[in-house]
């Protein structure tokens, strides 16, 4: 190690302080485990991040006391997803009438903010004497000794640092540079679609004349698709693009794009001129891909750098807590005993990865059967009358909305 190489130890480092890594910390943490979360950034406040917390997840913070916490945080709840097509709307996620056949005390989503939600998770982990937050740490390599990987060195304020540990997880997203250095292969599975993600105000007149009780709803136009999140005081709008659109979106100009989405929300039309340049928005890239292996001697992928999942249902950060959550309860034990094989690590994998092919299955229906032929065809996408008729049937419904809620189907 040269000499100006500042050197920890720890029985675990997560790099990337996102949901699953914050909370995967403060699970380890609580059981003795002596863990250190490595976040590239020195704050949370970055726009367009998902902020939707399914039941399965206020379950979670529930049992970790946190729920009423979370509860008086910035946040808007809602019961139920809708769709609004030309022929009315269709509630095809109901949280609360499943809720009520599941026997569920969680009967809704709640949508906070991630630059809210994770300091609150960082404090509950500060708590225990073996978790250490480093911010604006930028990992640069992995600490390798007889073919298994044993930490990580990363740069923080132009010094080099490693830190020591039995078992590394990577939660840092889907372009993963921990990933990467291990050379772990993903099999990426292209998505016919885009998502251009930008805020607009929210008014008063929007309660009588927008569902706002749904928090998250979507409408088809003419060979358009809008998504509308309640983010509070401003509405999180997504404009769905075919792949690779977003050059001929920009290429038509400011005014057409507007003119869309007006054309497909005319409850916004009022408020669209706030919306002023390109750099307003921000583009995400959709692909639903997953790594065949989602480990390596020493060295575990959870969330986005195991599995990017496609914004359809809302359920990437959920499936990535429940990674984390899974992770904790397994390797938790073997951590503060001293020992985490490469068996351990791969039964982590067995557990999570049937609910996540599930979801990216569902997902590439999705992508395939509504929204392909709602960016398509001239006029405003209607749900043919046979899927009309199974999305309204409620014990459909309650498969689809547990899904959601608990990221399986039974």
């Amino acid at each position: 190690m040269p000499a100006s190489m500042i050197q920890t130890d720890a029985d675990a480092v997560v790099v990337g302080a996102g949901p699953a890594g914050a909370l995967l910390a403060l699970l380890l943490a609580r059981q003795g485990v002596r863990v250190t979360l490595l976040e590239k950034y020195t704050d949370f406040d970055r726009a367009f991040r998902g902020n939707t917390l399914n039941p399965a997840t206020l379950r979670l913070l529930d049992h970790l006391g946190l729920l009423d916490a979370v509860r008086r945080l910035p946040h808007v709840s809602t019961t139920h997803f809708t769709a609004v097509t030309p022929e009315g709307e269709i509630r095809f996620a109901d949280f609360a009438e499943w809720a009520n056949h599941a026997d569920s005390p969680h009967g809704e989503v709640v949508m906070t903010p991630q630059r809210c939600f994770l300091p609150l998770v960082l404090n509950a982990a500060a708590q225990h004497d073996g978790f250490t937050l480093v911010t604006g740490a930028d990992v640069q390599g992995l600490i390798e000794h007889e073919g298994a990987v044993q930490g990580v060195r990363y740069e923080r304020g132009g010094a080099m640092h490693e830190v020591r540990a039995r078992l590394t997880v990577a939660c840092d997203g889907r372009h993963s540079r921990v990933r990467t250095l291990a050379g772990l292969v993903v099999e990426r599975r292209p998505a016919p679609i885009d998502v251009l993600w930008f805020h607009l105000p929210k008014r008063p007149q929007d309660a009588a004349t927008m569902d706002e009780a749904a928090g998250a709803y979507f409408r088809f136009g003419p060979g358009t698709m809008v998504a509308l999140m309640d983010a509070g005081e401003r509405w999180q709008v997504g404009l769905i693009l075919a792949k690779d659109a977003l050059p001929d979106l920009k290429a038509q100009g400011l005014d057409a794009f507007r003119a869309r989405i007006a054309a497909t929300v005319p409850d916004v039309a009022d408020r669209l001129d706030t919306l002023r340049s390109w750099d307003e928005t921000a583009l995400l890239s959709i692909e639903t891909s997953r790594l065949k292996r989602w480990h390596c001697p020493g060295l575990l992928c959870l969330g986005d750098a195991a599995h990017a999942m496609s914004p359809v249902g809302m359920v990437g950060i959920n499936l990535a807590i429940q990674d984390a959550e899974a992770t904790a309860a397994l390797l938790g034990p073997r951590l503060v005993a001293g020992m985490v094989t490469d068996a351990d690590l791969a039964a982590v994998q067995r557990a999570r990865q049937g609910p996540i092919r599930l979801a990216q299955t569902v997902q590439d229906l999705v992508h395939r059967l509504v929204m392909r032929p709602a960016l398509r065809g001239p006029d405003a996408y209607r749900f043919p009358a046979p899927v009309r008729a199974l999305l309204t049937w409620s014990l459909l419904r309650r498969r689809a909305t547990q899904l959601i809620a608990e990221g399986r189907l039974w």
